[in-house]
């Protein structure tokens, strides 16, 4: 035998011994060495290691064509070649795996399903470039280059997710026959044709021990029958069957040339010859191509058949069965689908002449797809459907799809049949016809062939087989006796068509099969005429009843819609009826595969031009048409997506201007580096929320676990991609700057040696500028695919799942994790890239999102600053647009009275009074706001008699004569640190209140009776130079050359700390210490306060920080002491906290416990027990409120001590005290 055939017989497949390895994604490593008991799905890893193998090949290729005045012809054939391969590897994947695993395992597959569509869009867009006119271009053959690299990064990162996601899943979910089950599915379902190149190249692209370990997998894969054993390894070896070890090739031949029917040896398939010509010449047609027409002829028939079962389910109005009625629409339009890619591939490619029947044949194709349409809503809908409506569309369609074909059909039969007959020869037509045969996949040939051959005369099915053997090539002499004995089952009688010429194989039956009928014999030979089609059926040796056997592919469940007098006739005829040849076993098949888009994947085997796009009707029907339109109602999550139109745009800046960074200069390249910097960072802070807060939430929910598992690693694919680029970037910078030191130098000093290095230098950067435009073009395409699928698979979700007060929060969450540098990063750039009306809709959602905190304080202060305060690496002019655009969107409409200190010094009285009114009054206004300013109106009279007026001191102090307060101040003399005992700093404030010189607010308070307001303070003196300047976080004296005023600077709060580790809260508008938010802290927008991260999960009160300290009375919200959060929501200071409980456990707001009191509760316990009360107060019984439960009962009698009987806690309150109610049987 050619093939290495399992040792010992049995089953299909053998029991996987031991547990199962972790799962190793490289093929090549130890996880596949004596891999005789790993998982079947394991073979998958060699078919990645091919792909991955033969994308690489045509990059090189593509850079090869870059790089020099190659030809483009290598490009191409290892284009159609690797196009083909992967096509035909997804379209099995999205009809057999995914399918399988969707049963098993929710939410995985159809991410993987659109990533197909992405990569098919991939292929397209590299077709129409190679077919361009614009080859000798220099741009062009680069932007190729790069198209090869984003479809080789694009394919490689999908294989890697489905080995890290996929694969292990199949292997946990999925028993070894099973994953043997679905792998002989994967492979049936790939065409014959590319079957016959797909193995051989699989076997040359692998290792020799990988070869013998492949062999191994598909032995234990392939049905224990030499004739499919046969067939497959045929394949894999790409040599003639014949030639193999073996007498199969003998046996058949003997049975040959003896004329005879090698079916009547087996025991159970005794077969009556057909009473035919010896003469083979006799039963051939005279142009083969006209077998053309027994297609049609048999695609008509079915079609009338489908239409007058219409017609019953009418009459009849009888919706119980349609899921078979739709699966045989299934496979006519399956049948169909072939027929038209065998025509469009083989036949008309072969004739001259201009024809082009693509537009009919996609016609055709939608048409089928929108009766299933039709079908499958009808289904759904059942009791609840509008009959009438229904029946009118169905015969609608059917009419329609009837009237196309026959038209289409007419065509054909008047246009290309007679060129064909007159251009090619009889044996060219037979080759034409096997290979248009061979575009189908043998699951489907195995149910076709029987359906054909049982629409046919016993001289046409004859004639056929016949010229289907003489056309096939002696290597596929296998599969030619398969193709005839899947045949042979189609006929109405015991009949052999095998004339002297043709026979099936004998089969060996074992003991244990004698009495049972075969289990893989074919079921999917119902598909005939309503006057002749037989049934084929399982036989059980102990009961001669036939039952009708179901079919998950589509065929034999049809004989619902088959009038019940040609069942009866044919039973007798089909009692004995079985085949010799082995049934695939894939259309009985248990594991729901077939289910997913077949006709997507099938129309995807068309390469033509004319295939429809991606957005048609054609691939739309799988989509959920019950979630809305994202454009339809406005949700708070649509703002998270918002940020896709940002990141699209910064995408499209790399990818066209990493073109040009051949001979840029230095300027352009540190700009480009800027911008793929601040793309990196806001990515990066982007996909963190996702990953963080925005997927949780989505698996939190009981139906979508496992939605967003593969987005997230793609978001760490992402970075290593990010990385990748800023390595390459930052090697093209260095080569950058050392040539332009050398063009510095002057030319009459230069070596030949010098000019070798400048050339050298020269050429590594010409190749580094075209190796990033190939990343800048894969990361392009990689991100905005990853954003497409969200849109397309996560955006819906919440609109089904979510509220919007659970979206609120999830967008208040994402704001609470995100530092004011980001966002002040951000906000410009997210902007820029939408309309008015949508940043007016994105800060309306942020700002209600956030509406309990300073994130609207905090958004206008910083607005209002941008330009001065903005450290972005936008060119300045770019920035400036950004903020003056932004900002006028958030101004604010009201007359919120802002006074500055000179506008209260020019009031007088009246005026005074009048603006105290309209501040008490303003409801809009926070009340610490209100409060604050209320205070230094009032006192503003005063403090203007005390004190010079700003102005009289600016003028005085402009050169730091008789200015209070200047003189640098330290916070440790001795080793000459300035500061102060708050801060250590190098800088003094300038109150804009009283306009003296304080290191600090503390310090300004500490003396003075007033507060000072530190976020209006504009102006600093410098304690080196004691220069008075604009307040910033460098001295602008050149004689300080930048000195730092302080490592850390806050332009809204007007804060320096040259200690400690601090950061700004937008939402609390402070500065707070702590390494910042989504580190180790986290605004939470209900309490309006900065918590831990281990606090997530805590209790809210609105405003909760918002009060005094409830000890010593101080503000807490802007208390620079630590706060302590406790279990019940309130808060106060850390240090009052351990002064408090060193006497009381309760909560001094809501009494209600501080801690876990079980110990001390345990301890009165046995205090309680050991005490005797006196005799009048034993049966006495106290009503009492529980402080912790908060619910009401009884107690017994004591001065001190009473135990709620629900939560056993002794923080409690006497309600009221029953004297005359014994506390035994008061209880309730």
């Amino acid at each position: 035998m050619a093939a290495p055939f399992p040792a010992g017989g049995g089953g299909v497949v053998a029991v996987m011994a031991g547990p199962l390895a972790p799962l190793d994604p490289s093929p090549s490593k130890t996880c596949l060495k004596s891999s005789a008991h790993k998982s079947p799905i394991l073979i998958f890893l060699l078919f990645h290691k091919a792909i991955r193998s033969e994308l690489d090949g045509l990059h090189r290729a593509a850079m090869a064509f870059a790089s020099s005045a190659a030809g483009i012809q290598p490009l191409l054939e290892r284009y159609h070649f690797l196009r083909a391969i992967y096509k035909h590897h997804c379209n099995a994947e999205d009809e057999v795996i995914f399918p399988a695993l969707d049963i098993r395992v929710k939410n995985v597959a159809r991410t993987y399903s659109l990533e197909h569509e992405g990569e098919s869009v991939l292929f397209d867009q590299l077709f129409e470039l190679l077919n361009s006119d614009k080859q000798n271009e220099e741009s062009y053959r680069r932007e190729l280059a790069s198209c090869t690299g984003a479809i080789q990064t694009s394919i490689s990162q999908h294989m890697s997710k489905e080995e890290e996601q996929v694969f292990p899943l199949l292997i946990e979910k999925f028993s070894f026959e099973e994953q043997a089950s679905l792998v002989w599915q994967f492979l049936c379902s790939i065409p014959v044709n590319m079957m016959a190149e797909f193995l051989p190249w699989l076997s040359s692209s692998i290792s020799s021990d990988e070869h013998q370990d492949m062999r191994k997998y598909l032995s234990k894969v392939i049905p224990e029958e030499k004739l499919l054993q046969q067939v497959v390894f045929a394949w894999m070896e790409g040599e003639n069957v014949s030639q193999g070890k073996g007498n199969s090739k003998g046996q058949f031949q003997d049975s040959v040339n003896k004329g005879k029917c090698v079916c009547e040896s087996s025991r159970t398939c005794k077969r009556k010859r057909a009473d035919v010509q010896s003469d083979n010449s006799s039963t051939i047609v005279l142009n083969p191509i006209d077998e053309i027409l027994f297609w049609h002829n048999a695609i008509k028939r079915e079609l009338s058949d489908i239409a007058e079962a219409v017609r019953r389910i009418q009459l009849s109005k009888d919706f119980s069965d349609l899921s078979a009625f739709n699966k045989r629409l299934q496979f006519i339009a399956e049948v169909c689908i072939f027929h038209s890619i065998a025509e469009d591939k083989v036949i008309f490619p072969s004739l001259d002449a201009e024809l082009n029947f693509a537009h009919e044949h996609a016609e055709e194709e939608i048409q089928f797809d929108k009766l299933r349409c039709l079908m499958e809503s009808i289904q759904r809908a059942g009791a609840n459907s509008s009959t009438s409506e229904f029946y009118m569309k169905l015969c609608s369609h059917a009419d329609q799809i009837i009237d196309g074909i026959l038209k289409h059909f007419q065509n054909e039969e008047l246009q290309v049949l007679p060129l064909a007959r007159k251009h090619f020869s009889p044996k060219r037509q037979r080759v034409l016809m096997y290979q248009s045969l061979c575009m189908m996949p043998l699951k489907l040939i195995e149910c076709v062939l029987p359906w054909l051959v049982g629409s046919l005369t016993e001289k046409e099915a004859s004639s056929f087989l016949q010229n289907l053997r003489i056309a096939a090539p002696a290597s596929d002499s296998a599969l030619v006796t398969l193709f005839s004995g899947w045949a042979c089952k189609g006929r109405s009688a015991n009949i052999c068509l095998s004339s002297s010429a043709i026979s099936c194989p004998p089969r060996t039956l074992s003991e244990t099969e004698e009495d049972i009928s075969y289990k893989s014999l074919c079921v999917c030979t119902s598909m005939y005429s309503a006057r002749e089609r037989p049934l084929c059926n399982q036989i059980d040796g102990a009961d001669d009843n036939l039952r009708p056997v179901k079919s998950v592919n589509s065929v034999s469940e049809t004989f619902a819609c088959q009038p019940i007098e040609s069942i009866n006739t044919l039973q007798s005829s089909c009692s004995n009826q079985t085949c010799c040849v082995p049934g695939l076993g894939v259309n009985d098949c248990s594991l729901g595969v077939g289910s997913l888009t077949p006709v997507k994947s099938l129309r995807a085997l068309s390469f033509n031009p004319s295939t429809l796009p991606l957005n048609s009707s054609l691939f739309n029907w799988e989509t959920d048409t019950s979630s809305t339109d994202a454009s339809s109602t406005a949700r708070p999550i649509d703002n998270i997506f918002k940020f896709h139109k940002a990141i699209r745009k910064d995408l499209e800046y790399l990818d066209v201007e990493s073109g040009k960074l051949n001979g840029c200069n230095d300027a352009f390249i540190r700009h480009f580096t800027g911008r793929f910097r601040l793309l990196w960072g806001l990515y990066r802070a982007h996909s963190n929320a996702e990953d963080d807060i925005v997927f949780p939430a989505l698996e939190a929910k009981e139906t979508l676990h496992n939605v967003s598992h593969a987005y997230t690693l793609d978001h760490k694919q992402e970075e290593k991609l990010f990385e990748d680029i800023s390595s390459v970037l930052s090697e093209l910078s260095q080569l950058n700057e050392l040539m332009s030191t050398r063009n510095v130098s002057n030319d009459s000093t230069r070596s030949s040696l010098d000019s070798f290095e400048s050339d050298d230098t020269l050429r590594k950067y010409n190749g580094l500028a075209t190796k990033l435009q190939g990343m800048c073009k894969s990361i392009r395409v990689t991100l905005d695919h990853h954003v497409f699928r969200e849109e397309l698979e996560l955006w819906p979700l919440f609109d089904k799942h979510f509220s919007v007060e659970e979206q609120d929060k999830i967008v208040g969450r994402i704001i609470g994790t995100t530092g004011a540098e980001v966002l002040q990063s951000m906000l410009p750039w997210v902007t820029d890239a939408l309309t008015q009306q949508e940043q007016n809709k994105l800060m309306e959602t942020w700002k209600q999102a956030t509406k309990n905190t300073m994130f609207s304080e905090w958004l206008n202060e910083w607005w209002d600053g941008t330009p001065a305060a903005s450290s972005h690496t936008e060119t300045p002019e770019s920035c400036t647009s950004l903020g003056a655009e932004a900002s006028e969107s958030f101004e604010h409409t009201d007359d919120t009275f802002k006074p500055g200190w000179k506008d209260i010094f020019r009031m007088n009285q009246n005026e005074l009074e009048s603006e105290v009114r309209k501040v008490s009054r303003d409801s809009t206004l926070d009340p610490r706001r209100k409060a604050y300013l209320l205070q230094n109106l009032m006192t503003s009279r005063w403090i203007a008699s005390q004190q010079k007026s700003p102005q009289a001191s600016a003028v005085e102090g402009s050169n730091g004569e008789d200015l209070v307060g200047c003189s640098p101040s330290f916070r440790d003399s001795e080793k000459q640190v300035f500061g102060c005992e708050h801060y250590k700093r190098n800088c003094k404030l300038r109150a804009a209140c009283c306009g003296k010189l304080f290191t600090c607010r503390f310090c300004h308070d500490n003396v003075s009776d007033h507060s000072m307001d530190r976020k209006a303070t504009s102006e600093m003196m410098c304690m080196r130079c004691l220069k008075i300047q604009p307040v910033g976080p460098v001295c602008t004296t050149p004689s300080c050359n930048g000195f730092s005023m302080a490592q850390y600077y806050c332009s809204v709060c007007k804060f320096f700390d040259d200690e400690r580790t601090v950061y700004h809260c937008p939402s609390c508008n402070l500065c707070r210490v702590g390494k910042g938010l989504g580190i180790d802290f986290f605004h939470c927008m209900t309490c309006n306060c900065c918590l831990g991260m281990k606090l997530l999960d805590h209790k809210c009160r609105e405003k909760g920080l918002e009060i005094n300290c409830p000890i010593c009375c101080d503000f807490l919200f802007t208390s620079s002491a630590t706060v302590r959060a406790l279990p019940c929501g309130h808060y106060m200071h850390s240090a009052c906290f351990q002064a408090y409980t060193c006497s009381h456990y309760i909560c001094p707001i809501c009494s209600k416990s501080m801690g876990d009191m079980a110990v001390y509760f345990g301890m009165l316990d046995a205090l309680l027990a050991s005490e005797e009360l006196p005799e009048e107060y034993r049966d006495r019984c106290q009503d009492i409120l529980c402080n912790d439960c908060d619910k009401k009962g009884t107690a017994p009698f004591h001065w001190l001590y009473h135990k709620c009987r629900t939560c056993g806690s002794y923080n409690t309150k006497i309600i009221r005290v029953d004297s005359n109610s014994h506390c035994l049987t008061s209880h309730n």
